[in-house]
């Protein structure tokens, strides 16, 4: 299993990550290195403990929202498909009794024409 070292707020701290995911896993704590010194800016020394906490918390509430945008989108996608589901179902019923039009006219000319040539 690799392991690769990662720096947040300052410290480093080594990881164990599936084979792979070196670069994924550098880059989720990139991010929250980035979150902490954001927040340490802004908030002062408040300690690192609370610090760290407070920037999961956010991550995990952006995450949150994410998920129930997702869950909408995916249910808003369903919603549609079963529009345009209904759509072609309206679609076919309407091309089979245009072709079944079309085949009468095309039998009642037929006979027409026979009743010409025949006259």
């Amino acid at each position: 299993m690799p392991q690769i070292n990662v720096t947040i707020d300052g410290k480093n701290y080594r990881m164990a990550c599936a084979e792979g995911e070196e670069d994924h896993l550098t880059g989720l704590a990139t991010g929250l290195d980035a979150r902490v010194t954001e927040m340490r800016r802004a908030f002062g020394e408040i300690g690192d403990m609370r610090l760290h906490v407070m920037a999961a918390l956010m991550q995990a509430d952006e995450l949150q929202e994410a998920q129930t945008r997702l869950a909408a989108l995916e249910k808003e996608a369903a919603a549609l498909r079963a529009v345009v589901d209904a759509a072609d179902a309206t679609r076919a019923g309407e091309d089979a009794r245009l072709a079944e039009g079309l085949n009468r006219c095309a039998d009642r000319m037929e006979r027409l024409a026979h009743t010409i040539s025949a006259g």
